[in-house]
Order: C-alpha cells, then sequence, then structure tokens
C-alpha cells in the first residue's frame, strides 16, 4: 500500500507542474497590463511603466517564471498586486466560506441523492423511478445560477425565510452562519444529487440482478437490510468515483456559486483576481485547486482498493 501511495504521488508532480508552466504562460500572454489597471484610468504611460518595473513585469518571461517558481519552492506564495497582500493571508482570509460551502453542498448531496438511487433501483420502472430520473435530467440541464436566483426569489424575496446574499462565519453564531449557508449549499448540490442518485440507481441495479440478493432474499432477511447492506455496498465503487469526482468538479461550481451569493470565499477571490488581472494570486488560486484535484483523485484510487479487493497494487 505505501508504494502505491508514494508512485501515485510520485506521478503527481509532472502534473502539477505542467499546470503551473500552462497558467503561468497563459496568464502572460493573455491580452490587458495589470499595471494599467492599478494606475488608473488617468495615470500616464510613466507612471503606468514605473507600475510594471516595480511588479516586475518588464523582466522577460522565463526570468519572471523563474522568480515566481523559485519562490514557490520556498512556499511563498508571492504579494498581491491588487490586494496589497500576501497570497497566504488571502487564501487564509476566504478559505473558511469556501470550505463551509463545500462541505455543505456534499453533506446535502449525498445525503439526498443515496437514497433517491436506491430507491429508483427497487422501484425500477414505476412512477418513483421516473421522478427521480426526471429530476436527475433536469439537474444536468439548469446552470447553477438560475437555479440560485429561482431559490433567492422564492425562499428569500417571496417568503423572507432566508438571506439573500451573504456570509457570516461560524465564529459569529452558528444560527446566522447556517442560514447563510443554506440557499448557495442546496443551489450547488442540486447537480450533485442528479449525478450521484443516477449512478446510485445504475451500479445498485446491476448489483439487484446478482446471485446472492436473491438467495438472501430466499433466506427471508428484510428488503431493507438486503438493499443497503448487500446491494450498495457491492455496487460501492462506481459511487464513491461518483462522489470523488463530484467534490473535484464543486471548484467551477463555487466560483458561480459564490458570485451569486455574495460569498467571500476563494472562488469570489479568483473573479476579483482575473478581473484585476492580479497574476500571482490566480496562479496561486489555480494551482491550489490543481492540488486539490489532483488529491481527490488520488483517494479515489485509494478507495478503489479499499472496496475491491481483486485490484492490486
Amino acid at each position: 500500500m505505501f508504494g502505491y501511495i508514494l508512485r501515485r504521488l510520485l506521478a503527481t508532480i509532472p502534473v502539477l507542474g505542467i499546470v503551473a508552466v500552462l497558467v503561468f504562460l497563459m496568464l502572460r500572454l493573455t491580452p490587458g497590463d495589470p499595471a494599467a489597471v492599478i494606475a488608473g484610468d488617468n495615470a500616464t504611460t510613466a507612471q503606468i511603466e514605473a507600475i510594471r518595473a516595480k511588479l516586475g513585469l518588464d523582466q522577460p518571461i522565463i526570468t519572471q517564471f523563474g522568480i515566481w517558481a523559485g519562490n514557490l519552492l520556498h512556499g511563498n506564495l508571492g504579494e498581491s498586486f491588487f490586494f496589497k497582500k500576501t497570497i497566504g493571508e488571502l487564501i487564509l482570509g476566504r478559505i473558511e466560506p469556501t470550505l463551509s460551502l463545500a462541505v455543505a453542498t456534499m453533506l446535502i448531496a449525498v445525503c439526498v441523492a443515496i437514497p433517491l438511487g436506491v430507491l429508483a433501483a427497487y422501484k425500477h420502472g414505476s412512477w418513483i423511478d421516473r421522478i427521480v430520473m426526471g429530476f436527475s435530467v433536469l439537474g444536468f440541464s439548469v446552470p447553477v445560477f438560475v437555479i440560485g436566483y429561482l431559490l433567492i426569489y422564492v425562499f428569500a424575496i417571496t417568503l423572507g425565510w432566508l438571506p439573500v446574499q451573504g456570509y457570516q462565519p461560524i465564529s459569529g453564531g452558528f444560527g446566522g452562519f447556517i442560514q447563510r449557508l443554506i440557499l448557495p449549499s442546496v443551489t450547488l448540490s442540486v447537480i450533485y444529487i442528479a449525478l450521484i442518485a443516477r449512478m446510485t440507481r445504475a451500479s445498485v441495479l446491476e448489483v439487484l440482478s446478482e446471485d446472492y440478493i436473491r438467495t438472501a432474499r430466499a433466506k427471508g432477511q428484510v428488503e431493507r437490510k438486503i438493499l443497503f447492506r448487500h446491494a450498495l455496498k457491492n455496487a460501492a465503487v462506481p459511487i464513491v468515483t461518483v462522489v470523488g469526482i463530484g467534490i473535484a468538479l464543486l471548484i467551477g461550481g463555487v466560483v458561480v456559486t459564490e458570485s451569486v451569493f455574495a460569498i467571500p470565499g476563494l472562488g469570489r477571490l479568483t473573479v476579483d483576481a482575473v478581473l484585476a488581472r492580479d497574476y500571482p494570486t490566480i496562479q496561486a488560486v489555480i494551482l491550489l485547486f490543481s492540488v486539490v484535484y489532483v488529491a481527490i483523485n488520488l483517494g479515489i484510487d485509494l478507495a478503489y482498493c479499499l472496496f475491491d479487493p481483486r485490484i492490486k497494487y
């Protein structure tokens, strides 16, 4: 097991290196000048050039990359052009809202989707199955921001049950924290409920035709026990894979949802940094997201080994 984990960790190093190079080049080669954004509309050419020299943007691209990569290897993510703070401070200040939203989203998605998928498989071909599959198609089809604005209109504006936007840290009170987390997490969870429910249904439906399920029924075991102890357990590998992929896909959904609900997390930080052409911040956040994505994929591989004893490492 240790050798397998070590090999997988070593395999991630070139992936992260390629991501770092591509992100750096893509940002540097796209049109736009962060020095002009920082200087403002009324700045002179001399002032803009002075800012470019101060930020090191007048250096060749290879030199800029070498400086950035060297700082990165020493654990220094650099300083934000726009926010005038170290990027480490920015990320630490924004990570709680994003983590809270991601955890709440996946908790809702898993707790709702897996029972729905199992029920749809058990009631295969019935109206319950058709409703679950119809919801899955709808969840895939409707954009996240449309769901967000619809929920805001119904539950925040029309009914007045929940706040429209904003975020309250958990240190400011658990009640306010949960209130402001419900709408964005439900919004973001819809697509993942659809994805996980669909995969759960397909996996459990396949397992329900196996001989050991018929044997368990012949022994008179309770149907609920058969579904959740035997069928769901043996269908766990693809479900765990989809859950892991869903966590990785949260990266894109968080950016949109945090913008809709004005949540000051890493997604909103990414949008602000892109608009301000803040190269160091964009590079650091994308690299962080890439590390998380790679770590999740590593976790999925390990889950395969744990759930499926046929896999050798």
